[in-house]
């Protein structure tokens, strides 16, 4: 990272964390460079994309680097937020070396300022260039196992989402480094404050948008219920009221899942999903609360910094 066009705190912050700012384009250099040559070396995509052949050694070492990078990119966001909380914050504060700033003519705000925007520009960029590298290797795994769009990981690592939990990380990373003031704490409870918002977020973003039914006459195929590519949230068996029982309610009592004794009524299968058409408009929802979160608690950081230090 270049500080010859920045001046007074931010010239400061990126000097004193050169090496780990230089380390993100390294990351996304490496990753650029492992995935362009796996893919090479995979080849062409098969015309069954669920499964991949055991001889294709590329194909097998790229499935093996994307399920790294899951994990890695997953975790990605508290890892940022436990930098910010961290090196860039409480242990400025816990060694009392935030005073300097102070001597050279910037506010305490400004000091924050600086240390947040520069975080907060390096993980937009780094994020946003490292889920790109992602989806071109994902690309070519797209739809097996593990690698469905609405997969953990891969969901939070193809789309904008990825953005907003490192913007998140940032802001509560500025927060939590005020105000514990530890270094090796501060990261430790950044990180898992992060972690809880990422946890509770997946399980609730589904819900953001209503679910898709369709039916079949009983006993139809159930295949014939979704598309492909859909991500099925409910199925059952439906009863001529109206009434939603579970799959395997007739297979209790005949032991057979095509057949279902009369009293029971049964009259068709259905299902509950959402269609690929719904990655997007969650994507974006979920990145609008994220946005909006990191928005209030950065205001609440920039309150302490002023009301703690003028």
């Amino acid at each position: 990272m270049s500080a010859l066009t920045l001046k007074g705190p931010y010239w400061a912050t990126v000097r004193q964390h050169r090496r780990t700012l230089w380390a993100v384009p390294a990351l996304v250099a490496a990753g650029l460079a492992a995935v362009v040559a796996l893919r090479a070396w995979a080849g062409d995509p098969d015309s069954d994309r669920m499964t991949v052949p055991s001889s294709n050694h590329g194909a097998t070492l790229l499935r093996l680097f994307m399920e790294a990078a899951n994990t890695g990119l997953l975790f990605l966001p508290l890892l940022v937020g436990a930098f910010v909380a961290g090196p860039m914050t409480a242990r400025e504060l816990e060694s009392g070396t935030w005073r300097l700033a102070l001597t050279q003519s910037a506010t305490a705000k400004a000091w924050l300022g600086a240390k947040v925007l520069v975080a907060a520009a390096v993980a937009v960029l780094g994020s946003a260039a490292l889920a790109g590298v992602y989806r071109l290797g994902w690309v070519r795994i797209s739809g097996t196992y593990q690698f469905h769009w609405a997969d953990r990981g891969t969901y939070e690592a193809t789309g904008p989402v990825l953005v907003g939990y490192c913007l998140l990380g940032v802001a509560i990373g500025a927060l939590v480094g005020q105000l514990v003031r530890r270094t090796l704490a501060a990261m430790a409870v950044t990180g898992l404050l992060t972690g809880l918002v990422l946890l509770g977020l997946g399980a609730l973003r589904w819900s953001f948008l209503s679910v898709e039914t369709n039916t079949v006459p009983f006993p139809g195929s159930p295949a014939k219920l979704i598309p492909h590519s859909a991500l099925l949230m409910d199925s059952g068996l439906l009863t001529a009221t109206g009434e939603r029982l579970p799959e395997y309610a007739c297979f209790a009592r005949t032991h057979n899942l095509r057949v279902c004794p009369a009293d029971m009524h049964i009259t068709a299968r259905y299902a509950e999903f959402h269609p690929a058409s719904h990655y997007w408009p969650t994507q974006l929802i979920e990145t609008s609360l994220l946005l909006a979160l990191t928005a209030a608690l950065l205001y609440a950081a920039f309150r302490l910094v002023r009301a703690r230090h003028g």
